[in-house]
C-alpha cells in the first residue's frame, strides 16, 4: 500500500492535469510530468516528448475544440491512479485524416496514469474507437450524395490513426 500522503500528491497532480487540459492551459499540463508521453493504446499511436504531445493537443483540440470529461471515478493502484471517465466532445475539424461530421461523441475511457514515485512518467489510454467513430457518423443524412463521399474519406482516414499492429512499447511500465 501506498502512504496516504503520496496518494493525495498524486490524485492532485492528475485533477491538475485534467483541469488543465480542459483549460487547453498546455503549459499547466506539461508541467505534471517531466517528460510528457501518452499511449493511445487502441490505435497503438505514442507521444513521446514535449513536441509530439503538443501536437496531439493542437490535433485534438483542432478535431474537438470543446473536447472534455465528466469523472466516473478515480482509483488508486501501487504505481497508477486509475480514471474513468466520459470524454465528451464536438467534431468540429478534421480528425487525422477524417473531416469533420459536426457530430457530438462522448465515449468512456480508461486513463492509467503511471507514476514512479511522484513523478507522472505516463498517461495511457484506452478507449473504444468504434463506439467514437459510430457516435460521430450516427447523425449523417445518408439521403445526400455528399454524406458518401465523407464516409469514403473517413475510411481512408481512419487508417492515418492507427501505427499498425501495437508496439510492445505502448504496454510496458516504465
Amino acid at each position: 500500500m501506498i502512504a496516504e500522503s503520496l496518494r493525495e500528491i498524486r490524485e492532485k497532480t492528475v485533477l491538475d492535469h485534467f483541469r488543465d487540459e480542459v483549460s487547453q492551459s498546455w503549459d499547466d499540463v506539461l508541467s505534471t510530468f517531466p517528460h510528457p508521453r501518452y499511449e493511445i493504446v487502441p490505435t497503438g499511436v505514442v507521444y513521446d516528448g514535449n513536441a509530439e504531445v503538443r501536437d496531439y493537443y493542437a490535433a485534438t483540440r483542432v478535431a474537438f475544440p470543446d473536447q472534455r470529461h465528466e469523472m466516473i471515478a478515480l482509483r488508486h493502484s501501487d504505481d497508477a491512479v486509475i480514471c474513468e471517465f466520459y470524454l465528451l466532445g464536438t467534431h468540429r475539424g478534421p480528425f487525422g485524416a477524417i473531416p469533420a461530421t459536426g457530430n457530438p461523441f462522448k465515449v468512456r475511457v480508461t486513463a492509467f496514469f503511471v507514476f514512479e514515485g511522484e513523478t507522472l512518467v505516463c498517461e495511457r489510454i484506452y478507449f473504444d474507437v468504434l463506439t467514437m467513430l459510430r457516435q460521430l457518423f450516427g447523425g449523417l443524412n445518408f439521403a445526400r450524395p455528399k454524406t458518401y463521399a465523407l464516409i469514403v474519406k473517413a475510411i481512408l482516414g481512419m487508417k492515418s490513426l492507427s501505427a499498425g499492429p501495437p508496439k510492445d512499447e505502448v504496454h510496458a511500465i516504465r
